[in-house]
């Protein structure tokens, strides 16, 4: 695949239906990095076709076929893992060192994860021990739409069509037209892998182009997006009229709850996964609920973390953070911070403007606001940005009730040495997620959240199932 303004689509990339270009940008320098075309509905029709003709088969193979091609696509993937880097730093800046670890390292998890859950997999089995007859079956949903988001491309590419690849569905990817090149080169990975003509294809297009199109197409019995809640409710009703299943991954504006007794990195830790990938993760701990008596050393550290967190060109390799991904998105966070500023929030490091030497590209200053209510502006909206609010409590019922007050439920986070509150505290939040302690989630657990953060699990088991029908049969013999 040499031209970006190809589509691929019954397994050969080809030309768009008519012209219509779109410049992305690297946000690092401001300036077009490729051109790519976006599709028309003739193109999201073909490729919805090309799904259609190939699910009959694709759909009927068994699971060790797709386990063999999938562990074909992990080997090529991790072989051609530098390109991957590169495009993904490219097209959304993330600093190369994180696009290398995390960005493009997530893909692989990811994908190893998937292989290893459908290898446990039982597709068919007996409803219980007394009723042998009765047979339970998982069969694949159909033809999928999976939509992605900028901010994770191979993250959230992967646990969408490596899912509904093992699952034996058939689908049409529609990457986010500001960061596509990386799924332009996923496809191109999958053609190499040798899947069957139709069961993958992909069109780039924006959501009230092609994301409409394919949400609301009659022959496409699935779809998967990730994004912002916005345009998750914009497509569950374009959804609506034909009944398909919608599975939705969408914002946060996680807690992280740090009590008076928790270690000594709680608060830098905080601090830095808000900041990680420029502030531009659903799941990132944007407010930090501080317990009264240890609010004012966490402030000053807080403040001590974000004024020596360096921002750059995400070229250099270095831990430092990189620009935001569009002038859109910037201008976006600028509104927010000088609206945290007319709420009365108190600035303690960063605030609006770009850093010192960085004039070109979508930079933003780490900012840290404290004394903060948790019916500000920043507390409620995900800024996705690097942008931390930090709110004290005196109780934990308090930071419960703070912590639960917001339309999202995607991740919270929890600071304390007394494993028992931990605990406690955990069951209460009500969030598809909480880590403990600065420790994460492992590999295959579910990924999702309560409320207006969505519907759908991905990722192992979970992820797989949401791309399967449950069937029972009577008189099975």
């Amino acid at each position: 695949m040499s031209d970006s303004r190809l589509f691929y689509i019954d397994g050969r990339w080809v030309e768009p239906a008519q012209s219509n270009d779109f410049e992305v940008i690297n946000p690092s320098t401001e300036e077009v990095c490729d051109v790519i075309s976006l599709g028309a509905e003739a193109d999201t029709n073909a490729a919805v076709e090309a799904a259609r003709r190939a699910f009959d088969s694709w759909s009927q193979t068994s699971k060790d076929d797709r386990v063999a091609l999938l562990e074909k696509l992990l080997s090529i993937y991790s072989d051609r893992a530098d390109e991957m880097a590169q495009a993904i730093s490219t097209e959304m800046g993330a600093p190369i060192a994180l696009s290398r670890t995390a960005q493009c390292g997530a893909g692989a998890a990811h994908i190893k994860n998937l292989i290893r859950a459908l290898k446990a997999y039982e597709f068919e089995r007996p409803l219980n021990d007394r009723a042998l007859d009765n047979r339970i079956v998982h069969e694949p949903v159909g033809v999928c739409a999976l939509i992605t988001p900028w901010n994770w491309p191979m993250n959230q590419v992967t646990l969408k069509v490596v899912a509904a690849l093992a699952a034996g569905c058939t689908m049409v990817l529609k990457p986010s037209e500001i960061s596509p090149l990386s799924s332009m080169l996923f496809a191109d990975m999958v053609d190499q892998a040798g899947f069957p003509v139709g069961v993958f294809n992909l069109v780039n297009g924006d959501g009230m182009g092609v994301g409409s199109q394919l949400s609301g197409h009659a022959e496409v019995d699935m779809v998967s997006f990730t994004g912002s809640t916005r345009a998750g409710i914009a497509i569950s009703k374009n959804a609506a009229d034909t009944v398909k299943r919608v599975a939705l991954e969408l914002g946060g504006k996680g807690a992280n709850i740090v009590f008076a007794d928790a270690d000594e990195k709680a608060v830098t830790r905080g601090v830095r996964q808000c900041f990680n990938n420029s502030g531009q993760s659903c799941n990132a701990p944007t407010r930090m609920l501080v317990e009264r008596s240890a609010y004012d050393q966490a402030v000053q550290v807080a403040a001590d973390v974000a004024s020596k967190t360096t921002v750059d060109l995400s070229e250099i390799d270095g831990r430092h953070i990189g620009p935001v991904v569009s002038q859109l998105q910037y201008d976006k966070i600028q509104a927010l911070i000088e609206k945290g500023i007319a709420e009365g929030a108190r600035l303690v490091a960063g605030g609006p403007g770009k850093p010192d030497g960085l004039d070109k590209g979508y930079f933003v200053k780490p900012t840290v606001f404290a004394d903060v209510n948790n019916q500000m502006s920043i507390a409620q909206e995900e800024i996705f940005g690097p942008v931390l609010t930090i709110i004290p409590f005196d109780t934990e019922e308090d930071a419960i009730r703070i912590a639960n007050d917001t339309p999202y439920g995607l991740t919270n986070y929890l600071q304390t040495q007394d494993g028992e509150k931990a605990n406690r505290v955990a069951r209460k939040l009500r969030s598809g997620m909480v880590q403990i302690n600065g420790t994460f989630l492992a590999g295959g657990s579910p990924f999702g959240g309560y409320k207006q953060s969505g519907n759908g699990r991905e990722g192992g088991v979970w992820g797989l199932e949401d791309f399967l029908e449950v069937k029972a049969i009577s008189g099975w013999s």
